[in-house]
């Protein structure tokens, strides 16, 4: 099932620098709402940059600093919801790519 879907862009904040969720494709699991982000930084060490996050939300919509971890069966569900990001779609094709 899609996960709720929260305002993007919106902020996140690091010691290393802040910026925005630009895109993000998640998807409402069993257990959890796993998310693979597109972040871009404004300020920082890092600014001017992008990184990809794994992460996930728990089933009352928080976000938890733990690792993602994603069941074969949520596979399905987070490539549909990717369809609907193309930066992070192209970027994540790229981390696959064979040479």
């Amino acid at each position: 099932m899609p996960a709720p879907s929260r305002p993007l862009p919106r902020p996140f904040s690091y010691h290393w620098g802040n910026g925005r969720v630009v895109e993000e494709a998640s998807y409402t699991g069993r257990h959890h709402e796993p998310a693979i982000q597109l972040l871009e930084y404004d300020d920082g060490e890092a600014a001017g940059s992008w990184s990809i996050r794994f992460c996930f939300y728990n089933k009352e919509g928080r976000f938890q600093r733990s690792p993602l971890v994603v069941s074969e069966d949520e596979l399905e569900g987070l490539r549909a919801t990717l369809a609907q990001t193309p930066r992070l779609r192209a970027l994540l094709r790229r981390l696959v790519q064979e040479d």
